[in-house]
Formats: C-alpha cells, structure tokens, sequence
C-alpha cells in the first residue's frame, strides 16, 4: 500500500490525507447523531408525569441530563413555562435554531471532500501524463516503457484513489444528512407535543389569561 502511495505522487498524499480526514469526521458524527438521536415519545411522557406534579426543577434536571437537542428544546420550553404560547413557541424556535448547526457540524467538510477527491484525482492524471510526456521527450527516439512507467503509475493511481474516497464519502454524507434530517422531524414533534402541553394541559397560574 505504502508503495502504491509512493508511485502516486504528491496529489496522492493529498488524496490520503483527505480520506483520513473524511473518515475521522464520518466516524465523530455518526457517534454524536447517535446520541442526540432519541425516542422523544417515551422522554416526553417522562417529563408530562414529572411537571403534572409541578416538579419543575425536576423536569429540568432530566432534560440537562439526556444528550441530544429534543431534550435541550424541552428545557427552553420547561423554562419559559409560564409565558403565554407565543414566547413559548418563540423560546421553542430559538432553542431548535441554536441545535442545528451542532448537528451539522463538519458536514460541509465531508461533502466537500467528496466533491475535490475527484478533482484531485484528475490533477494527479494530469501531472503523471507531463511527467510521462517529458520523460518521452527527453529521451526520443529512444524510449523504453520502463521509462514512461513512473508518470503513467501517478496518473492511473491517483485516479483510482480520487474515486475511492469520493464515492464512500459522498455515501456517508448522504447518510449523515438522512439522520439529521430524522432528528429535526424529532425535534419538530416534540416542539408541538411540548407547546400543546404547556399551553393546555398543565395546570397555570390563577391570574394567567391563558389558562
């Protein structure tokens, strides 16, 4: 392998470096969208027992202490919970606003690599086919294969590299952006469920005109 990585070139350890990277970043998201990656129906029902019995210091403490942005919007909400429905659902938006981009977090990176490795691929063609046509020129009429064999040994390496991290990577990407997505709807639900809950169902102040 470290052969193969030697005959591609320069762009070839650009090539490694970029697969590293995208592999590194593939691995650290899918364990934290793992985590953050609830079933928000069960963490609701939880959390509806807890404040029916006005234990709001309690319903806090288990949202801070479950991962993931559904229970950090339950506790936004939690702690607004005697406003009226319209900063709740304005506490509710800010909260999902603010864990987006937590989720997406170096998913740009990963799809940009995706997007180069083909590039550099076709760069490291590129060089090896100068490298093989100055070689030729250098040494006509007489020329050997052997003597073309480093350039061409760059160009077809380094394409066959740019590809194989390109495809995985774009996979993962995809994958990675199919989970967030199902987060967000997580999120989504449990920013409705949570609002109905507190604006109708929870027990509020005698002088509230929104009880």
């Amino acid at each position: 392998m470290l052969e193969l990585i030697q005959k591609g070139g320069p762009v070839m350890w650009i090539i490694v470096a970029a697969s590293v990277a995208a592999l590194v970043i593939f691995l650290e998201r899918l364990f934290h969208l793992h985590r953050a990656q609830i079933n928000s129906d069960d963490f609701l029902e939880g959390i509806y027992n807890v404040l029916k019995r006005r234990n709001i210091v309690e319903a806090v403490s288990i949202c801070e202490d479950t991962p993931g942005p559904v229970a950090h919007m339950v506790r936004a909400a939690i702690l607004k919970q005697e406003a009226d429905p319209e900063e709740l659902h304005r506490a509710l938006q800010e909260a999902g606003l603010a864990e987006v981009p937590r989720l997406e977090r170096n998913l740009p990176i990963l799809a940009t690599i995706a997007q180069i490795a083909p590039l550099l691929g076709l760069l490291g063609t590129i060089l090896g086919l100068i490298q093989a046509f100055i070689v030729f020129q250098e040494k006509a009429p007489l020329i050997h294969a052997g003597d073309l064999a480093g350039g061409m040994w760059e160009a077809l390496i380094t394409t066959g590299a740019g590809l194989a991290v390109a495809i995985p990577a774009y996979v993962a990407y995809n994958f990675l952006v199919g989970r967030v997505e199902s987060i967000m709807l997580e999120m989504e639900h449990a920013s409705a469920e949570i609002l109905k809950f507190l604006t109708r169902q929870l027990p509020r102040k005698e002088n509230d005109p929104y009880a």
